[in-house]
């Protein structure tokens, strides 16, 4: 079993996931979260010097719009972070579309990991789903997790 954990990068907080694959599909969330920047960075030396994982982050990319400081600050943490996933990966990844929205990419997670699973997958607290606990940043680290597990594990070209 390998483990990955994916951040979804912001200026004071991340999304993250940590997932549980076999080499052949990703088998199960061991952790997902949105904490601290500083806090991210701990789990990062701890996971990293406690175990075999493979780390990645999504991106940022220059869509020609003009951005505030908040994504330069986002910037810096992602470079104290790791490996990176661009955005438009995940969505060619899990969708086959550059235009697909965050709706699309939830949607493509839930069908792939939880079909027919109520609340998008998430259950009930009697009742846990795959993505039982999942919010917005967990859904996008989750999204992080799954391209980086298609492209460098199972070598999907994307």
């Amino acid at each position: 079993m390998g483990t990955i954990l994916a951040i979804d990068p912001g200026n004071i907080q991340s999304g993250y996931v940590m997932v549980e694959h076999d080499g052949e599909e990703i088998r199960r969330v061991l952790e997902a979260g949105k904490i601290e920047n500083p806090a991210v960075t701990d789990m990062l030396d701890r996971k990293l010097y406690a175990n075999c994982i493979d780390v990645a982050i999504e991106m940022i990319a220059g869509m020609g719009m003009t951005v505030g400081q908040e994504v330069f600050d986002t910037c810096v943490w992602i470079g104290r972070f790791w490996q990176t996933i661009f955005r438009r990966e995940e969505k060619l990844d899990l969708c086959g579309s550059l235009s697909a929205k965050d709706a699309n990419i939830r949607q493509a997670l839930v069908d792939r990991y939880a079909p027919g699973q109520t609340n998008f997958g998430k259950g009930t607290k009697k009742d846990p789903g795959f993505f039982y606990g999942f919010s917005a940043d967990m859904w996008a680290a989750m999204a992080v997790a799954v391209t980086y597990f298609d492209k460098y594990i199972k070598g999907v070209k994307l």
